[in-house]
């Protein structure tokens, strides 16, 4: 499907969302990420650790576990902030991968760390909007985003392109911040997330409110369940998920069958 094919198609109606608690205009919604993420680049690495207890990377890992890169595939990693996905897939074999942020402050601090070198001739640093990926159709294996769907202002928009720029065959993989559903657990991390984090924030960053922000969004993401039906309505099939540390994150995976 051709891009204007796909933008006629799709229409967005969206015009309030969520940005934390707060409701705004869906024109709002890019800047005011931007800042957030404009704030916390320098220590982004730092800030995934503090706001998983550092089990991002075992989450990260288990994303990749679950796509199994191959030597022939082609990946477009969005909301790719400093390369960690688009790394991990090409050390597990993957041929290329173009890390896509619409912040060019993350891209350029992925960059600079001296493990990257190694790859240069297989990463595509690329800034863009996963609501109008700069790729075209039909053109990639696989399509993550890792903590990066709950910041995009219309999901809907995103992950139909996300479709559009897969091969048909191609997997999609979300791996998110999700919602607990044992109680004790919930209160806990509740309490760490509410508490701490955005203490934590102002001692690493000098930053609380982009920590509050980053917290609420989490609380307004929607449900496993939710996000499963958004990516069905896409036309997406074989669509499965994975809760991760008691649902504290999960993994959505889907595929694009023609």
């Amino acid at each position: 499907m051709s891009t204007d094919a796909q933008n006629n198609l799709d229409p967005s109606p969206v015009s309030q969302v969520d940005f934390g608690y707060r409701t705004v205009a869906l024109s709002q919604k890019q800047n005011l990420v931007n800042e957030v993420f404009d704030s916390v680049a320098s220590s982004y690495d730092i800030m995934n650790d503090l706001m998983s207890v550092g089990v991002h990377r075992l989450w990260k890992e288990a994303l990749l576990d679950w796509m199994a890169p191959r030597p022939n595939q082609i990946l477009a990693d969005l909301a790719g902030g400093t390369g960690d996905v688009s790394l991990k897939f090409l050390q597990r074999g993957g041929q290329f991968a173009h890390v896509i942020d619409i912040n060019e402050q993350m891209l350029a601090a992925g960059q600079k760390r001296k493990v990257m070198n190694k790859y240069q001739d297989k990463l595509n640093w690329l800034a863009g909007d996963a609501q109008d990926i700069p790729l075209a159709d039909n053109s990639v294996d696989r399509v993550t985003i890792a903590f990066g769907l709950r910041n995009v202002p219309d999901r809907m928009k995103a992950l139909n392109q996300i479709v559009r720029i897969l091969k048909p065959g191609g997997r999609f993989c979300c791996l998110e911040f999700s919602h607990v559903k044992n109680p004790l657990l919930s209160d806990v991390y509740d309490r760490w997330s509410f508490n701490v984090l955005p203490k934590l924030g102002l001692l690493v960053a000098g930053d609380v409110q982009s920590y509050h922000y980053l917290v609420e969004s989490i609380r307004q993401f929607p449900s496993q369940a939710e996000l499963c039906t958004m990516m069905a309505d896409t036309g997406m099939a074989q669509i499965k998920v994975r809760s991760l540390s008691g649902g504290i994150a999960a993994i959505h995976s889907g595929w694009k069958l023609d």
